[in-house]
């Protein structure tokens, strides 16, 4: 249902921003902001699993494991992974699928990008050839059809727009169900990706680890054929800027007062923990009546 949900997303006519989760209470404030969607990215994995960058440290079995924890808090909002670039095959890129599949992952982006670095000035300086990209993506399609496939492209840094379509469209007509030409950013390019591939959903993203992109309306973005902007990191950043300010008040007056904190009761509603010690709610059927 969630796969149908966000193939729906794709379909619309409007935009729609999946913040970034990364554990189950995340997932919960997502949920309970609205979201119609949400993401989970192999650099939100890598630092709180492991402390680590986004380096190739994470494989796609840790980012199916924790997507399991998150499902359960989503409900039927569903949940998009990075699935980097389906780990060095076309059948590993169905192994990936399926196991994000069956951890109740709902859309995977899978990147045309070679080896490190993945962010930053020199990011895509290695694109793996466009045929064996798309047989990826095409394998996808085949043998995963319930998994939504967003094709992601880092041409843009070192090859430029044209090379940017011409991938686009080679991963469209192999099956994606979106293509995501990461770092086209301006509205006029986004247009021009648009008019060359007619029907065909975009994805963007809007993230930090990119430095300053310019922020365009939703309307203008829905009009160059924009459907779906991904927020991968945004909540982490804002979550470990109050987890540092609580330190350092802590550290400086030996309290937390000073710094803005959900409230305990609404976290433990948030976590479920009233429901939890309720043991009518743990054990008797909910339409039985006690």
């Amino acid at each position: 249902m969630t796969a149908s949900a966000l193939r729906a997303i794709l379909a619309s006519d409007r935009v729609t921003h999946a913040p970034g989760v990364y554990d189950p209470v995340t997932a919960a404030l997502a949920a309970a902001a609205g979201h119609r969607a949400v993401h989970l990215s192999g650099a939100a994995v890598s630092a709180i699993m492991l402390g680590r960058p986004d380096l190739g440290f994470v494989h796609g079995t840790q980012i199916a494991d924790r997507a399991s924890t998150l499902v359960p808090a989503l409900g039927d909002i569903p949940l998009i992974a990075d699935a980097d670039t389906g780990y060095d095959s076309a059948s590993q890129a169905v192994w990936t699928a399926l196991a994000y599949a069956r951890a109740g992952i709902s859309g995977v982006h899978l990147a045309d990008r070679g080896d490190l670095p993945r962010h930053g000035p020199v990011a895509g300086r290695e694109i793996i050839p466009i045929g064996e990209a798309a047989a990826r993506i095409s394998a996808l399609a085949d043998q995963v059809p319930d998994i939504v496939v967003i094709a992601r492209t880092d041409a843009f840094a070192v090859r430029g727009l044209d090379e940017t379509i011409v991938r686009c469209r080679a991963y469209a007509e192999a099956g994606a169900d979106a293509v995501f030409p990461e770092g086209v950013d301006d509205l006029e390019e986004l247009r021009l990706v648009h008019e060359a591939l007619p029907g065909v959903p975009l994805v963007i993203d809007r993230s930090e680890a990119g430095g300053n992109r310019p922020i365009l309306a939703d309307a203008d973005l829905a009009a160059a054929g924009v459907r779906l902007v991904l927020h991968p990191v945004a909540a982490l950043l804002a979550a470990m800027r109050a987890a540092s300010l609580a330190y350092r008040a802590i550290a400086d007056t030996g309290s937390a007062e000073p710094v803005d904190r959900m409230p305990w009761a609404a976290f433990t509603a948030l976590a479920g923990q009233d429901e939890a010690l309720d043991l009518d709610a743990r054990y008797v059927p909910g339409r039985l009546q006690t």
